[in-house]
């Protein structure tokens, strides 16, 4: 069982968006009380867990923006935001809508890193790609995405596979261009976790630990560090120095 299942946090909760926290939170007021079991390890009953996965689909990060700020709880304890998820809830600590402690997982924060060669590297190789979408040339836009999302070269023969992968991955909207600072998450308590094997999002999380986040670097499963073993100690932690507030 990996280890945000044993937190009870579904795959689309970690991968897709963002996590708010009710029943981890309320174990996590136990193991602030030193209960000596893992808490973290019980499911309270109620409420269930919120995630905002189904967004996704959503192509536009303001709009998945503004369902985050339609359709959060009010009671939020703890974000948890992972790749291009990140996006959208950071635009709303942005505007100041949410301040709750903060996990970004591989945050595909690209505008808090301008300048640095890797995410230049990045943005670049991308805006080629697309700009051969844009001509028609799908097969073109694959050919650099290949290597650059999936570590592999794009081949004629696995192009029938692959074609539903581009088509999906040249609708999302790039994760950069939305005006987000890292000087927006001063006043938040912020945890980064990347996977130590990505140049960019190594700068990434560099900046974010500029403005006090703290970063853990969790190495072996490239971009899902939650994957791995300690990643559930992690958050732990990191949860249990939040301010959580008091039960009702």
């Amino acid at each position: 069982m990996r280890a945000h299942e044993r937190l009870g946090l579904g795959p689309e909760d970690v991968t897709a968006g963002c996590y708010y926290s009710s029943p981890l939170h309320m174990s996590l007021r136990q193991f602030r009380r030193g209960a000596r079991s893992a808490p973290v390890r019980r499911r309270a009953p109620q409420p269930q867990p919120s995630s905002l996965g189904v967004h996704a689909a959503v192509g536009d990060a303001r709009h998945k923006a503004k369902l985050i700020r339609e359709q959060r709880p009010d009671d939020l304890d703890l974000v948890i935001a992972h790749s291009l998820g990140a996006v959208p809830v950071a635009l709303e600590y942005s505007a100041g809508a949410l301040r709750a402690p903060l996990v970004l997982v591989e945050p595909a924060l690209y505008d808090v890193a301008r300048g640095d060669p890797a995410v230049e590297a990045h943005i670049g190789t991308v805006t080629v790609a697309r700009a051969r979408a844009a001509g028609g040339d799908l097969y073109g836009f694959w050919q650099f995405n290949a290597p650059l999302m999936f570590s592999r070269e794009a081949t004629i023969e696995a192009w029938p596979e692959d074609l539903s992968v581009a088509e999906r991955l040249v609708d999302l909207q790039p994760p950069w261009g939305h005006g987000i600072r890292a000087a927006d998450f001063i006043d938040v308590q912020v945890l980064v976790v990347t996977g130590n094997w990505s140049a960019e999002f190594e700068a990434i999380a560099a900046k974010l630990a500029e403005v006090g986040a703290e970063h853990v670097r969790l190495t072996g499963s490239g971009h899902r560090p939650q994957d791995q073993e300690e990643f559930e100690s992690v958050l732990v932690s990191f949860a249990a120095e939040s301010p959580l507030r008091d039960s009702p």
